[in-house]
Formats: structure tokens, C-alpha cells, sequence
């Protein structure tokens, strides 16, 4: 799998959500091996958009044809400045319901000191995370060589959420989270999503989202 998330200052809010929804079946209807999008304004007024495509190959594949460089003109007209992008071909998805019907999405963007084993404790025990926080519909994580990593959590909902974060941790699970955070690597970025948008083939950009 490949993912790709950009980030951008939005001058104009309405424009950008409607170009981006209009992608699947607009300048998106020809593309080939894509499997989904995510994407959200954070209340500062930072686009994050997360795009999932079976390869990189697919990825580039698209982004060479003329209708996608029309599209991505259109929308980076309502940026204000250049997008930040992180690509990588390191993609673990965890799912455990549906992340499509999400009502709250956080994406985290950070650094580690040993991705192998961050990777490694991300994937340890779900079934004690499931019990441990069942407002957790799902995650995905970008990681890179270097120890950059991009992790967006779906939530049922931002309440359920806040309530989780502060549940006290099983013991087998509270172990798992401080070796996390001894690997982290300077500061973590959050962007929280309260309004997320959820594109992907089976909805044809229906933007479709829980309350």
C-alpha cells in the first residue's frame, strides 16, 4: 500500500471541501488503485487530507494525468502558501469497525527513534486495545526510515474520545504505551478532525460522516 498526506493553510473553507469531494467522481473517476481518502480542516484552518493507493505506482499513475494536475490547481488556489507533503510505502492499517462512519479523526505527525519497533508495538495485542478503548473504530500509520510517522486514529466520536484518553490502561496495555512514548523523538503535531470527510470507492465521494 501507498499513502500520501498533505497539509495546507485554507483561505477558502467551502471551496476546498468541495473540491475535494467532487474528486471521485470528477478528476478521481479514471484513477486506478485507489482505495479511499480522509481529509478535514482543524479549527486553526489547516486542510489534512490522507489518500490511500494500492502502490506507489498507482499513486504516480495518477497523479501524471492532465485531469489531476487540473484538479490539484484548483484546489491549491484556496491555499494559502505551499502544501506539506509525506509519502510512504510503509502503510499498516488496523481496523476494527468501520472507519468511514468516524465522527472524530486525529492525525498525529511525529518522529521515533526506531521505526521497526514502533511498528511492532502498533500492531501488539489489538484485541486488549478493542477492550480497552472501543471508541477506536480503526488507525493508519505512515512510517518512514527515517522515524517520521503520520498516525490518524478514527473515533466513534470526539466525547467518546476525550472519555477514553483518560481511562487508566490495562496493564498490558499501559506497558506497550510508555515504550511508544520512549521512542518518541521531539514534539508530536496534532490535527483534530471534528468534522472529517470520507471518500472512497464503494461511496463515490459521498463526504459521508457519523454524528
Amino acid at each position: 500500500m501507498f499513502a500520501q498526506m498533505f497539509t495546507g493553510k485554507v483561505t477558502d473553507a467551502e471551496a476546498v471541501r468541495a473540491t475535494l469531494e467532487s474528486w471521485p467522481t470528477g478528476a478521481g473517476r479514471d484513477a486506478k488503485g485507489w482505495l479511499g481518502s480522509t481529509a478535514g480542516i482543524t479549527d486553526d484552518g489547516v486542510l489534512v487530507a490522507l489518500a490511500r493507493f494500492e502502490s506507489a505506482d498507482a499513486a504516480r499513475t495518477n497523479s501524471d494525468r492532465p485531469e489531476q494536475g487540473e484538479w490539484w490547481d484548483s484546489l491549491a488556489a484556496n491555499l494559502d502558501g505551499e502544501a506539506t507533503f509525506f509519502d510512504s510505502t510503509e502503510v499498516d492499517e488496523d481496523l476494527v469497525g468501520d472507519p468511514d462512519t468516524a465522527g472524530f479523526v486525529q492525525v498525529m505527525r511525529g518522529q521515533v527513534s526506531d521505526t521497526a519497533r514502533a511498528r511492532e508495538l502498533a500492531a501488539t495485542d489489538p484485541e486488549a486495545w478493542a477492550r480497552f478503548r472501543p471508541d477506536i473504530l480503526g488507525s493508519l500509520l505512515l512510517t518512514r526510515d527515517d522515524g517520521e510517522y503520520v498516525m490518524a486514529i478514527y473515533f466513534t466520536s470526539e466525547a467518546e474520545a476525550r472519555v477514553g484518553e483518560k481511562t487508566e490502561p490495562p496493564a498490558e496495555v499501559a506497558g506497550t504505551m510508555e515504550e511508544m512514548n520512549d521512542l518518541q523523538v521531539g514534539e508530536v503535531t496534532y490535527y483534530d478532525l471534528r468534522d472529517p470527510w470520507m471518500m472512497s470507492p464503494s461511496t463515490q465521494g459521498s463526504g459521508t460522516r457519523a454524528e
